[in-house]
């Protein structure tokens, strides 16, 4: 007999905005398909953004520092999610840990890293604790 466990008190950060963008990424990965550029895939999330009139910043830098020229962060989504994109044929950890470090830096709760380059999307979550 398998048991379920259900845990009731568990708060989903930004449930609206999350559904809204793993929307996106689906239509985003049906049309340009697995093989494009990480460029084209921000393109087009950036375009739909713009259509669904949700504000976001696009790369930008996760240490406020003009001398400083490396960690850019893809997009920051209502000032509150920080979404990571990729086109590459695994996920590793450095990916993950890369996203925990924006979120820190800009003190962030939520980061998104996403993966176009799998035959299907899979989402990850990252939480700031």
């Amino acid at each position: 007999m398998i048991k379920r466990i259900v845990k009731k008190d568990i708060e989903i950060l930004y449930p609206e905005l999350s559904y809204d963008l793993n929307g996106m990424f689906f239509k985003i990965h049906r049309e340009l398909g697995r093989y494009s550029k990480e460029k084209q895939y921000a393109g087009a999330l950036e375009k739909e953004l713009k259509e669904k009139n949700i504000i976001y910043a696009r790369e930008e830098r996760a240490v406020k520092d003009e001398c400083f020229t490396g960690n850019i962060i893809d997009f920051v989504v209502n000032n509150c999610v920080v979404v990571e994109l990729k086109a590459k044929k695994f996920v590793t950890k450095d990916d993950f840990y890369q996203v925990k470090r924006y979120l820190i830096s800009l003190n962030k709760k939520l980061g998104l890293l996403v993966n176009f380059r799998d035959d299907f999307i899979k989402t990850k979550r990252i939480l700031n604790n």
